[in-house]
């Protein structure tokens, strides 16, 4: 939460950013037809479509990364490094999207603050935001907050604490990075968990499957299930035969497969690069 002077409640509550964790633990189902699930075709991804007014605010320390842990309820790590490089951001309901939006990248300006350059800046969606102050309220890192200011005028925005802003959807580019999986604490092999990302164009994921190199779910997609952010997981009635392949779905719909990316001999809390990409 960022430092304010003259701190209100109102203000205070309204930087808040919790991590959302849940889910519901899902036996195998597995999917003959790709994504026969509704996933709000409606919301179809647009690109540099026309500014829309904003509200941001800032959290964490003033030239931070926002959470303390550098992470967020999105479940992306070290948030303060390459390529997210602390231009993160808390977005509310519909910035979120219950997780969906998790590695969105959008375009902000501020130009009505005496202390704002007009200068667009690129963030990414890391975390959740409950307590909106506007339809749509971008809870900044103090990093990129700072950045929305004009030279040696950082300090003095951050102390305006709520500023009005405007933002547009632009393609997230990770140069040099393909999609990663990170396989998350305490997967076992009846239970899999694995957070998705660095992809390019969207930035998110909306439906991810895996299939068994053998065994039960063997050459077969089995559809997992969102547990919070951008973590996916599989709860199986059977102990999974790796290597595992990943099929991902962003929200334009495209998909990508990531072919026997998990190996056999996959560890809790490892990472793991895939040879795909968007772009």
């Amino acid at each position: 939460m960022g430092s304010l002077p003259l701190p209100s409640l109102a203000v205070l509550a309204a930087l808040l950013c919790f991590l959302a964790v849940g889910g519901a633990v899902d036996l195998n189902t597995t999917d003959p037809s790709p994504f026969d699930v509704d996933l709000n075709a409606t919301d179809a991804t647009k690109y540099w479509g026309p500014w829309t007014p904003a509200r941001a605010t800032w959290y964490g320390q003033p030239n931070g990364a926002g959470p303390d842990d550098n992470g967020g309820a999105c479940g992306f790590k070290h948030t303060n490094q390459y390529p997210f490089a602390s231009m993160t951001s808390c977005g509310n309901q519909p910035l979120f999207k219950d997780g969906k939006g998790c590695g969105s990248c959008y375009k902000i300006r501020c130009r009505k603050d005496m202390s704002c350059s007009g200068r667009t800046e690129t963030v990414i969606i890391t975390d959740m935001n409950y307590y909106p102050v506007a339809p749509f309220h971008f809870d900044l890192s103090g990093t990129a907050f700072g950045r929305l200011a004009k030279p040696g005028l950082n300090d003095r925005l951050r102390h305006s604490g709520i500023i009005d802003i405007e933002f547009t959807r632009v393609p997230c580019e990770f140069p040099g990075l393909k999609i990663g999986f990170h396989v998350e604490e305490y997967s076992n092999p009846v239970y899999f968990a694995v957070l998705v990302e660095y992809e390019d164009g969207d930035g998110d994921v909306v439906q991810v499957d895996l299939m068994e190199s053998r065994g039960p779910g063997g050459g077969k997609w089995t559809r997992m299930r969102e547990s919070w952010g951008s973590v996916w997981r599989l709860d199986s009635n059977h102990r999974l035969q790796a290597p595992f392949s990943i099929r991902i779905r962003n929200e334009s719909g495209k998909t990508l497969v990531a072919n026997k990316v998990i190996p056999a001999n996959w560890r809790p809390n490892t990472f793991y690069r895939s040879f795909v990409q968007y772009s």
